[in-house]
């Protein structure tokens, strides 16, 4: 446990006077709620009474009066102490000694008032009563405003504000907009399967055979069965399996987990929604996408477009259709059609993108596409007919058995929507599995299991069937301007947290300062740092002894890093 801060002791001994004054700093009992700082602001009558609750804020004393702020769900709103109007007996305590001295700012407390407003016509409750609901023994991380307005000590770092969401969620307001918005997002989303009579469904996350997608799984154990299972990397066959079954539409919300690379796109687990239609074909996946997607815009912004960094996106059906062969054609000037597996090395290879001899041609392909070509469809655009080997679970194409019956969607540069008419051959489907078997021993640990139960239900006969996949995650991004996927998940896969440095403040000086670059000029830092000789070598040599840092000899200076 990390040492107390002399503000968090202050609040700790604020804890113990309150509760020796018989006060409870954590009641049970229900608060009578009755307004918000929204509700009380929209039907605003002079004299109201209401009981409103949440955090003070801020706080403005002047002897026997202050202003404060209190923030809700909602929003905040402007509250008035008054001595008298709290302690109307000879009893003054409730206000010189709770309110004034053992509250702090983050406390979270319960007013009874009267609605009046200010000279200035600020809209104020008359505190009447008050309780303490919930001693903060932390304080928050508040930013300060100077006399300019300017705002210092924001509380924006990423990695600060990820792993300490609720804090966030706190003092940065607009963060709370963007989840507000992801939800609005998967109602709508929710409404329009709905209204069509598509049932929302739930298939396991444990799974004996990770199947439905390319990509490395997490393995666990279960010690009664005593078997390996998988985290779920998709719930595409088993959503299939109930097609089989006989539902005519189908779809699932689904946690799923890969166990692969983190970026600003990616994350370990993530959250995907996949639908599967019976007797529907890829074409009219497509016209469903378009008018689903527009549904989701209007629901989450309330129009069909949205910012997205420097880009306006136009969700407006219809979108662009452009085949995979024609889009590397377009921005290659290289024709896929017909080429050996050697031959889509070779072209990988000459313009320098990333392939090894394990990949196979699906792969080669995959690799060329997103190099040179993904990156350039800025609005929504479908890109279809996929070579047969990119696709293990797709239906070959009614007018080209080479290519598949597959969509994917490009929106920014990246994918957020795939889409099949699926293949319900399983004779075929056979042939496949066995084709990613052969790619897994040449070393492909991204390939496809054999998935022995789904064979058998296709055996027993799967409609046709077109299937949809989105990444919720990815999507809500481009909804809420986020380029990345950590603004959007509440609490985003992080690396373990480093424990707290045990520095003295002239290490703590030299720290702060060195971090915001990792690396300066010695010299440059000492007169940043402002310290004398003797504090400066000491606090230098105490950063380097601890392994925090590292002092290295260019040609023309000394430099120090963080390590």
């Amino acid at each position: 446990m990390n040492p107390l801060s002399e503000q968090e002791i202050i609040r700790r001994e604020k804890l113990g006077k309150l509760r020796e004054m018989g006060i409870d700093p954590y009641p049970a009992a229900l608060y009578p709620v009755d307004n918000t700082s929204t509700s009380i602001k929209a039907d605003f009558k002079e004299g109201k009474q209401v009981n409103v609750a949440g955090r003070l804020m801020s706080r403005r004393i002047a002897g026997a009066a202050s202003f404060a702020e209190l923030q809700d769900s909602e929003g905040r709103i402007q509250v008035y102490f008054n001595r008298d109007e709290i302690c109307p007996g000879d009893d003054k305590s409730q206000y010189n000694d709770v309110y004034k001295k053992l509250l702090d700012i983050g406390d979270i407390i319960g007013i009874e008032g009267e609605l009046f407003k200010t000279q200035v016509g600020e809209m104020t409750i008359m505190v009447k009563k008050f309780t303490l609901l919930t001693k903060a023994l932390k304080p928050l991380p508040l930013p300060k405003v100077d006399a300019e307005g300017k705002v210092h000590d924001g509380f924006v770092d990423p990695e600060m504000r990820y792993r300490q969401r609720y804090a966030d969620l706190v003092v940065n307001p607009q963060v709370k907009e963007v989840f507000v918005k992801r939800t609005k997002l998967f109602n709508a989303m929710r409404n329009f399967f709905n209204e069509r009579e598509y049932f929302e469904v739930e298939t396991p996350i444990l799974q004996p055979i990770p199947g439905g997608a390319a990509a490395r799984p997490f393995i666990t154990h279960h010690n009664s069965l005593d078997i390996p299972l998988y985290m779920r990397i998709a719930n595409e066959l088993y959503l299939k399996r109930l097609i089989v079954g006989g539902f005519d539409g189908v779809y699932e919300f689904s946690k799923n987990f890969r166990n692969e690379g983190m970026d600003r796109t990616h994350n370990p687990e993530f959250t995907a929604m996949e639908i599967y239609v019976a007797y529907k074909d890829y074409n009219w996946m497509m016209d469903f996408t378009e008018r689903l997607l527009e549904h989701c815009a209007v629901s989450v912004n309330g129009k069909t477009n949205s910012q997205f960094g420097d880009q306006t996106i136009e969700w407006k059906a219809p979108y662009p259709r452009i085949t995979m062969r024609q889009s590397i054609i377009d921005f290659t000037g290289f024709d896929i059609d017909g080429k050996s597996e050697a031959e889509l090395y070779a072209f990988a290879k000459a313009e320098g993108i990333d392939v090894d001899a394990t990949m196979g041609k699906g792969k080669l392909i995959d690799e060329i596409f997103g190099e040179k070509c993904e990156g350039n469809y800025i609005q929504p655009t479908f890109i279809t007919d996929y070579p047969k080997e990119m696709s293990p679970l797709c239906k070959a194409h009614r007018d080209n058995p080479e290519l598949t019956e597959r969509f994917e969607l490009m929106v920014c540069g990246k994918e957020i929507a795939n889409a099949y008419s699926e293949l319900n051959d399983p004779i075929d489907q056979r042939e496949r599995f066995e084709a990613q078997v052969a790619l897994a021993d040449r070393g492909d640990d991204e390939a496809m299991f054999i998935d022995q139960d789904f064979l058998r239900a296709l055996e027993y006969g799967m409609p046709p069937t077109s299937g949809l996949g989105i990444g919720m995650d990815r999507l809500i991004m481009f909804l809420t301007n986020n380029p990345s996927i950590q603004e959007v998940l509440f609490f985003p896969q992080m690396k373990p947290e480093k424990k707290a440095l045990d520095l003295t403040e002239d290490e703590k000086t030299v720290f702060d300062i060195l971090k915001k670059q990792t690396e300066m000029d010695l010299n440059e830092l000492k007169g940043q740092v402002g310290l004398s000789n003797k504090k400066w070598d000491k606090a230098v040599k105490g950063l380097n002894a601890k392994k925090i840092t590292k002092v290295e000899k260019t040609d023309e200076s000394l430099i120090i890093k963080t390590i």
